[in-house]
């Protein structure tokens, strides 16, 4: 009886063992970074447990839900949505969100992962059918701050947080992908044609004002050579006026010293003989003054009008 009431006390120390460390086992809980554990003690709401090490009563107090508060990318399946003009789009996109209140994530909706998915999906209709189909393109950011605003503004009972929503695709029927396609061919070469024009306007244009600048330089340069001529001109009027004061100054000194006089007279008489004889040769006629007595008379007027000078 000894050895089997010794064996009964152990197996009776070793269950109570074994219910100490499963009771052990359940009571510790490590809660990691960022997550969240929803604690229901008989059924009812009792506490959340933060990150770290936290303590239970086993088999009244049970972990409901466990909660992941960072951010949360969630794919929103594509669908088919109606523009304002009537064109049908498909559209899919990625919401971003987080949890920040995990009692009524927990307790809020049945699923808050398929209640922001619908409601983004409504949304994105609400929103597109409200534009036309080249506003859908232009206005991206619009669309997803509106889809924002609105899942935001409901999620706040899901105890969720939406940050962000952005749309990955936008795709338009192939009918409209084609128009679409010949109506930017049809801009550029626009823009090409517009180009071209504006190229060969300028060609024209530097060719204008080459030819008026050309011209301009030209009338320039005449206009300095013709001054250039009637000043050469002045001055050589002017040169050869001085010359002939010097000559004649030269002259009526001569007339002053000893035989000057009767030198002058000698020269003046060759001259007017000399001219006479120039201006026979270039006519058929002969010509032979009147009066031969008229060369010494214009000598002597020459005279004259030097002896004038000289007293002068």
């Amino acid at each position: 009886m000894t050895e089997e009431a010794t064996s009964s006390g152990l197996i009776v120390a070793l269950i109570f063992i074994v219910i100490a460390l499963i009771f052990a086992f359940k009571a510790i809980n490590v809660i990691p970074q960022q997550t969240a554990w929803v604690i229901e003690r008989l059924g009812k709401f009792h506490k959340i447990l933060n990150p770290g090490l936290n303590f239970i009563i086993p088999f009244i107090d049970k972990v409901a839900y466990k909660h992941s508060l960072k951010e949360i990318p969630l794919d929103t399946p594509s669908q088919v949505c109606i523009t304002r003009d009537n064109t049908q789009l498909t559209v899919d996109g990625i919401l971003y969100f987080q949890v920040t209140d995990p009692k009524l994530a927990s307790y809020g909706t049945s699923n808050y992962l398929i209640a922001i998915t619908q409601l983004a999906q409504t949304t994105l209709r609400s929103v597109i059918g409200k534009m036309v189909l080249d506003e859908t393109f232009e206005e991206r950011d619009v669309i997803n701050n509106q889809v924002v605003s609105a899942i935001d503004e409901a999620a706040l009972n899901w105890g969720v947080k939406v940050l962000r929503y952005e749309i990955k695709d936008l795709t338009p029927p192939a009918v409209i992908l084609q128009a679409m396609q010949r109506q930017i061919t049809a801009e550029r070469e626009k823009r090409a044609v517009i180009f071209e024009s504006e190229g060969k306007k300028q060609e024209q244009i530097n060719l204008a004002n080459g030819a008026r600048e050309a011209a301009i330089a030209k009338s320039e340069g005449e206009k300095q050579s013709e001054i250039n001529i009637a000043e050469g001109k002045a001055q050589a009027t002017i040169a050869i006026a001085n010359a002939t004061a010097q000559a004649i100054a030269t002259i009526a000194k001569a007339t002053e010293i000893e035989g000057g006089s009767t030198a002058v007279n000698l020269k003046v008489a060759e001259q007017y003989i000399e001219a006479f004889a120039k201006l026979a040769k270039t006519n058929n006629t002969l010509i032979v003054p009147n009066n031969l007595s008229d060369v010494s008379g214009m000598v002597g007027s020459v005279m004259k009008i030097i002896e004038g000078t000289k007293h002068k």
